[in-house]
């Protein structure tokens, strides 16, 4: 979908990421409801800490959702660089009513916060959507973000916004007024609505979701010698006859003090498996087809972009407890063999031998096919044996030193044999 913009993809990472860690997320006081437009600098920081002690305090209350006993963080555990799925097991959260399942896999929300506003280049032969939270882009902040899972049915379950209001009112007053002004809950039930995503969007957008201290990090910064197989997974990673991964996961390390997010924040159809035991999967007329619906319609109407997904960070991407938009994958060393052998091996992926069976058949000559993908059944792989698990290596030392200890045990046994 991008292949003949890699250039300006290129360009778009260095301008998105040359801030230095310590320049941080964006500011998260800024334009926001019930304060004056141009504080003084000491008053920003001191609504900046009070949203942010808000947003705190509203991401691990659990009487926020209906029935009671879901917060943010139960899908978005810190302890799993704030990802997970609510104890569920079958690729998808959990929601707040039992027996109640999401439609896509939790992402993580670490770095959420430098995403951008979802935009799509006009100016190129083919049009390139980028940016925007969700799977889907179907918002463009991150504010935005933090208020659709309250009101979603699947996840948090709140009938309207004037029930989540009235909660927050009713345990948090004192401190709403404090951040938003005295007349934060007589102005109208979508301003206070809007100051809860606000306070949710100041905390996630504070060091805690971005630290940047991962092993890979460390190595940048001279403070740590990559072990060999790190060493060696990062050739696979930026090597574009094998993983080619930095196509859509940019990174620059040759570039000193930039920031690599390892996402060029574009959309790509990866024509994955499907999982069968997502409810909405039960009706085979089903398909979820990310940027074209049906959280959202196809932007401008083009079915080209059916089956598109917003490409992830893979920082943190190794302690997740299910992988990809559908949650198909439980393991990280799967799904860098499913990029290995999606078209050289079909029969280990799809049932039956029929690939791309989570596609509508008039949307599967939108699947990308660009390297590592391309080949044909019975070819040799793009890569393999040592190379996935090299990589795999390498992909684990994206995790930050705070969410380590939910690393898994490393496994071999994804290894593809050699044909």
């Amino acid at each position: 979908m991008r292949y003949a913009a890699i250039v300006v993809a290129l360009s778009f990472l260095i301008l998105a990421s040359l801030a230095t860690i310590g320049a941080g997320a964006p500011a998260a006081g800024a334009g926001l409801p019930g304060r004056p437009a141009q504080p003084g600098a000491p008053e920003r920081d001191t609504i900046r800490r009070e949203r942010e002690q808000l947003g705190k305090l509203l991401f691990f209350d659990t009487n926020l959702s209906e029935p009671r006993g879901t917060s943010c963080a139960s899908c978005h555990d810190p302890r799993r660089a704030f990802s997970g799925n609510h104890g569920s097991t079958i690729g998808v959260p959990l929601g707040s009513r039992p027996g109640t399942y999401g439609l896509r896999n939790t992402p993580s929300l670490t770095y959420a916060s430098f995403i951008p506003p979802f935009n799509i280049d006009a100016e190129e032969e083919v049009l390139e959507p980028k940016g925007g939270q969700f799977l889907d882009g179907r918002v463009s902040v991150l504010d935005q973000q933090a208020e659709g899972p309250l009101l979603a049915p699947l996840e948090m379950n709140n009938g309207d916004r004037a029930t989540v209001v009235a909660k927050i009112k009713a345990a948090y007053a004192p401190g709403f007024k404090a951040a938003f002004g005295d007349d934060i809950f007589s102005r109208g039930t979508n301003r206070a609505f809007l100051a809860v995503g606000a306070a949710l969007k100041a905390f996630e957008s504070t060091a805690t979701f971005h630290p940047f201290s991962s092993r890979f990090d460390r190595y940048r910064a001279g403070r740590l010698v990559l072990s060999a197989a790190e060493s060696r997974g990062m050739s696979v990673f930026f090597d574009p006859a094998k993983g080619n991964c930095m196509v859509c996961h940019l990174a620059r390390p040759q570039i000193v003090n930039a920031v690599a997010q390892f996402t060029d924040f574009g959309y790509e159809t990866l024509g994955l498996p499907r999982n069968p035991a997502i409810p909405a999967n039960a009706d085979p007329a089903f398909f979820d087809l990310g940027l074209g619906g049906p959280k959202r319609r196809a932007p401008r109407g083009d079915p080209s972009f059916n089956g598109a997904f917003r490409t992830p960070t893979l920082r943190n991407v190794a302690v997740k407890e299910a992988f990809m938009h559908n949650g198909c994958f439980t393991r990280l060393e799967d799904v860098v063999a499913f990029y290995a052998t999606r078209d050289t091996d079909p029969g280990r992926w799809y049932p039956h031998g029929v690939r791309f069976n989570d596609s509508p058949a008039a949307d599967q000559q939108y699947i990308n096919v660009s390297k590592p993908f391309g080949r044909h059944p019975g070819d040799a792989p793009a890569f393999q044996g040592q190379d996935i698990d090299d990589l795999v290596a390498f992909l684990r030392a994206l995790t930050d030193e705070e969410f380590e200890a939910a690393l898994p045990p490393l496994i071999r046994s994804a290894a593809v044999p050699a044909r």
